[in-house]
């Protein structure tokens, strides 16, 4: 350890178990800790920015089933894709002082973490925290899944999330002849018209989801790129031409539901037309595709030094705001990725 560190940092932790309803604010507290010291195999981080994600929902919810994550119970520090700088080591750990790196130990201002379960960033992208962008997962099922082709008419549900502000731009770039999108804000709306390209979006609240999409895309879908489930699934099937590929990537109308428990999402849709349009309906795994991380990385730098994409993003300044950030995020209150920066 050397001089310059500090003896304490702050950790956000779940202070109570939440019986019914959605987090907020009240059920997390910022706490001093000592600092740890690292031992074998082990490297501490200074965290420098972190994701607030939707998974937490479900994590703080408990219904983990087929989560590849464990549950959070009262008195757990929070955890999530972070970014940071290795600030000290074993001396023969293959990490070095200054590294900048990724890892899975954010919410927390000093992460002590194994180093094998560090990556060390390759300069691939040209912002640090564009490694926290969760558009690996649009890409996989972009590229994976629905195999977007030349002339497709794509539609993603929760468009201005994380997920949904980068998916529409990928389906353009990918040969997409038409771009539709869903929100629940007419501010957020005109966003990703003006500002990421969509040539339409549906509006949460405006009136039946399927009446929208069917004025939006007469002709039918191709593509779907769903994270919300729900409603926005069911319009998506009556829309769908004859071969059409749905990939889901999330179930926010379930998870953000106040009357669940953030692990299920129930939805009545008719199977009669999955067979005879022959629509494909899958759901998209990172961990069924471990070669699309790279490859996203890598089309990702491209596309962001040549200005074809952005990365939709709003950072939160400090610790003690992180909490307040999950609530907005939940309550959907910001566009594209929410990023605690320390």
């Amino acid at each position: 350890m050397t001089a310059a560190l500090p003896r304490t940092a702050r950790e956000v932790r779940l202070a109570a178990t939440i019986a019914e309803g959605l987090p907020s604010r009240e059920h997390f507290a910022v706490v001093k800790t000592p600092l740890p010291e690292p031992g074998a195999g082990q490297v501490l981080v200074r965290n420098r920015h972190f994701l607030v994600f939707p998974g937490l929902r479900t994590l703080i919810g408990g219904e983990v089933d087929g989560v590849p994550l464990p549950p959070l119970r009262s008195g757990d520090v929070l955890f999530g894709p972070a970014v940071g700088e290795v600030v000290a080591g074993p001396a023969d750990s293959p990490l070095r002082t200054g590294d900048t790196v990724a890892h899975m130990l954010g919410w927390r201002e000093y992460a002590l973490v194994a180093a094998t379960e560090c990556t060390p960033l390759d300069g691939a992208l040209p912002d640090p925290v564009a490694y926290l962008s969760p558009g690996s997962a649009a890409y996989g099922a972009l590229t994976r899944l629905a195999d977007v082709r030349e002339g497709d008419i794509v539609f993603v549900t929760g468009a201005a999330g994380a997920v949904g502000s980068l998916a529409g731009q990928m389906a353009r770039l990918l040969g997409a002849k038409r771009v539709i999108g869903s929100t629940g804000s007419p501010e957020k709306a005109e966003r990703l018209v003006s500002e990421l390209g969509y040539d339409a979006v549906v509006l949460r609240g405006a009136g039946p989801i399927a009446a929208q999409l069917a004025e939006a895309a007469p002709e039918g879908i191709d593509v779907l790129v769903d994270t919300v489930a729900g409603e926005q699934l069911v319009a998506a099937l009556g829309a769908a031409r004859q071969g059409a590929r749905f990939a889901l990537v999330g179930a926010l109308s379930g998870q953000m539901s106040a009357q669940r428990a953030g692990g299920s999402a129930p939805v009545e849709i008719d199977a009669f037309r999955l067979f005879v349009k022959g629509i494909s309906l899958r759901g998209y795994s990172g961990a069924d595709h471990p070669d699309v991380e790279k490859e996203w990385n890598n089309r990702f730098g491209d596309w962001l030094r040549s200005g074809e994409i952005s990365f939709p993003h709003v950072r939160i300044a400090g610790i003690d705001r992180a909490p307040q950030a999950l609530q907005e995020m939940i309550e959907g209150r910001h566009f594209g990725a929410v990023v605690v920066e320390l």
